[in-house]
């Protein structure tokens, strides 16, 4: 967000910036109301009140390509947009006008620390004033603006804690090995944490080393960010090597969200924060004893997971990538949706009240990951794509049906199954009861012609119904 002076300023900025950057008119907006005696090529770019509306929708959206608002008066209060990192200022406020304006930046927004306020006019001692004008109760809100007496002595609260809780784990290599050394420590020391919660399997989730961990390392590097000019460059590695373990562990074990997980992205983005708080040369090869990528369907990763020296590493790789998988057929097939959920939760049910070691977890996880890989293929068998295959499943799952239909018959009842919904595909059966009322009595009529279910199974045309509501809350 660029805050300009006035608005004659504001549209010189904006025509400036385009005449530099001429591809940049999607990227880039005017913000301001009209005057009555705007210039007639004023009013071409500033638009009427549902220019400003689409501008504001845009802006909030993050896929959308405008990505830099000027404005003049209006989006500094009440604005919110949590994506929203820098302010350039180019003109003078104070008092409560100026806290509402910086505050359009300070959001929390995913590894967004904090925002970025450029001050081209001297604020700085309008906002020291600012804050001191404010409520005893809004100073304690506020905090201590001297960094010195609040953000230094809680990062080395937060770095303490962080040494405690790897009490036991010797990372002395971080700090003065080479960049493969770097990536032991760093694979290592997510290792030594994993295994710490798992024999506290006993205590709630968020009590456990891991959850603890987690928290404390990033209160860690709030702080830091706010200090760093006073840490010693010794402290700023470690605190660096802490934060790389962070964020692995957070990248690791948040699974089945639908966000696809790459080692390589990792890689990337735990090099980049290293680049950036330690000045790091080269690349740290994160991984290294099991490639740069990986996938369920490649027996060459699942082979060096299983001899991967850090278990407790390996079994979240597997488990996160059993996830991540189970999610795309809780999209798109409900019976190995569910038939997956069920087992990898037994698994992991098992591992944590302690009847299956590392070793047999694992051997469990690859046996899991080894018949989701077969389950892909089972479609190609019987010539049909994985979308006619999720409607096969749900027509066969009860066991009766296969005694009952040849496999020939069942086939050819998919396929028109799965037609006959393509063919309806433009119906909005997200939105309207009547219309997935209408699904439903399409389908049952084709089932009835095929005198589907079988006697004593009636049950099972609730699950095709279920398959045809879940592809079309999910079809393209």
């Amino acid at each position: 967000m660029i805050v300009a002076y006035s608005r004659p300023i504001a549209l010189k900025i904006y025509r400036r910036m385009l005449e530099l950057r001429p591809g940049w008119k999607e990227k880039v907006g005017l913000v301001m109301t009209q005057g009555n005696d705007d210039p007639e090529d004023w009013r071409e770019i500033i638009g009427n009140k549902a220019h400003r509306e689409a501008l504001a929708r845009k802006f909030k959206d993050d896929d959308d390509p405008l990505k830099i608002a000027i404005v003049v008066d209006m989006w500094l209060t009440g604005f919110d947009v949590p994506s929203l990192a820098t302010m350039y200022v180019y003109k003078p406020m104070a008092g409560h006008n100026l806290m509402q304006a910086i505050a359009r930046v300070n959001r929390v927004f995913r590894d967004k620390e904090g925002g970025l306020v450029v001050d081209y006019v001297g604020i700085a001692a309008a906002l020291k004033q600012a804050m001191h004008d404010y409520t005893g109760r809004d100073r304690k809100n506020y905090g201590d603006p001297d960094v010195r007496t609040a953000a230094y002595p809680k990062f080395l609260e937060k770095l303490a804690v962080c040494r405690d809780l790897f009490h036991g784990f010797d990372y002395a290599g971080f700090l003065t090995g080479d960049n493969l050394e770097k990536a032991r420590m760093i694979s290592g020391g997510v290792n030594f944490l994993l295994g710490k919660s798992v024999a506290e399997r006993a205590r709630p989730e968020g009590e456990r080393t891991q959850s603890v961990y987690v928290r404390e390392a990033l209160l860690l590097r709030q702080a830091l960010s706010l200090c760093a000019s006073l840490v010693e460059a010794d402290v700023r590695l470690e605190a660096a090597y802490f934060e790389a373990v962070r964020t692995m562990l957070v990248r690791l074990t948040v699974g089945g969200n639908g966000r696809k997980f790459s080692l390589q992205e990792v890689n990337r983005h735990i090099n980049a924060l290293l680049k950036q708080s330690i000045q790091s040369e080269g690349v740290i090869p994160l991984f290294s004893d099991v490639g740069a990528a990986f996938s369920l369907f490649d027996p060459a990763f699942l082979e060096e997971v299983a001899r991967m020296k850090e278990k407790n590493l390996a079994v979240e790789l597997l488990k996160r990538l059993i996830a991540e998988q189970v999610t795309v057929y809780r999209r798109t097939n409900m019976v190995k949706s569910e038939k997956f959920s069920e087992r990898i939760r037994q698994i992991m049910n098992r591992y944590l009240n302690g009847l299956l070691t590392n070793e047999q977890v694992i051997e469990e996880l690859l046996r899991l990951a080894k018949d989701i890989a077969a389950a892909g293929a089972e479609g190609e068998a019987l010539g049909l794509s994985a979308e006619e295959l999720a409607f096969y499943d749900a027509l066969t799952q009860p066991q009766a049906v296969k005694d009952v239909y040849d496999n020939d018959e069942l086939v050819r009842m998919t396929r028109e199954l799965t037609d006959l919904l393509r063919k309806n595909r433009t119906i909005d059966w997200q939105r309207k009861e009547s219309a997935r009322a209408g699904m439903r009595r399409l389908v049952k009529r084709l089932l009835k012609r095929y005198r589907y279910p079988p006697e004593g199974v009636e049950d099972a045309v609730r699950m095709v119904i279920g398959q045809c509501e879940l592809w079309a809350d999910n079809a393209p």
